[in-house]
């Protein structure tokens, strides 16, 4: 099912004016991808950073737990990181550390393949700690690892807003539809916003976006939304090199201006009353554990 969407263009409807906040807990969004390398990671610090230029509180949870990214596209060093948190060497609290512009990260760990698969037991520790914090965010953005492993499962069902991003390579639409597949048929995940990425403009994104709608129509008892689209521009992997988000690097592309609308549609998102209780929200998906 389709959701006509204003994306990067003349026919998206004006958002000049920020809705104010309402919420107590934050709105969870969980970014995923079905295959690696599509700017899912540079897209969440870009994204973060103006939700905190619209002065939101909010804190982005590196969940590719075995192979951290946020950091390194902040250009940021982190102490400690989520490995030190499920050993119980320290608390979340504690290893939270400052981005640009005052965006908070919870950085994954790097090359600790005892991340990649965590227990049921850390989890629910997990969600304990991020309780603690909940009121001190209006959005908690989850960047995830690519594919359909365990833990990018468990925090794309964690979330109110799942967004999936793509790019026009073949491979990456056919993994991106494995991935809604199999939440869809295996966890009733049955609502998807769309980021297209690495296109030549609006009309590429489009056509991408019909090609996975045209597949997910048939076989799949999904709603789709296309949220939006980054243009390929060298600019942001310069800005990816220089380790500084793109948009404050280069605040007049076309690209900052598309994560600036982005932006603008996710805060129209802010005050879903669905899912608003973190703590009821992610012992649901672990009815078993939690028991």
């Amino acid at each position: 099912m389709f959701h006509p969407s204003p994306i990067c263009g003349g026919r998206a409807r004006s958002a000049s004016a920020t809705p104010s906040r309402k919420r107590t807990t934050p709105h969870i969004i969980t970014l995923t991808s079905g295959k690696g390398g599509v700017g899912k990671s540079n897209f969440t610090a870009n994204v973060a950073l103006q939700l905190r230029q619209f002065r939101r509180r909010v804190m982005i949870f590196d969940a590719d737990l075995g192979l951290a990214n946020i950091d390194i596209i902040l250009g940021i060093s982190p102490e400690y990181n989520i490995s030190h948190v499920l050993s119980g060497e320290k608390k979340l609290s504690e290893i939270l550390v400052k981005g640009p512009g005052g965006i908070k990260i919870l950085p994954a760990s790097s090359g600790v393949t005892e991340m990649t698969n965590i227990t049921d037991q850390q989890k629910i520790m997990l969600l304990q700690q991020m309780e603690e914090l909940e009121s001190e965010f209006d959005f908690l953005l989850i960047d995830t690892g690519a594919g359909i492993a365990s833990n990018v499962i468990y925090f794309a069902l964690a979330a109110q807003t799942v967004i999936v991003v793509l790019t026009p390579e073949p491979t990456s639409l056919a993994d991106g539809y494995a991935l809604i597949k199999v939440l869809s048929t295996n966890y009733r995940q049955n609502a998807f916003k769309i980021l297209v990425n690495e296109v030549t403009g609006e009309h590429e994104a489009l056509q991408v976006f019909k090609n996975l709608l045209t597949v997910t129509d048939r076989f799949l008892n999904v709603s789709l939304d296309l949220i939006g689209f980054l243009p390929r521009d060298s600019r942001i992997r310069d800005a990816v090199r220089a380790q500084r988000p793109f948009v404050e690097l280069y605040p007049n592309t076309t690209a900052s201006k598309c994560i600036k609308r982005i932006a603008k549609r996710i805060l129209m998102m802010e005050n879903d009353p669905m899912k608003s209780d973190l703590g009821l929200l992610w012992r649901n998906i672990l009815p078993a554990a939690v028991a």
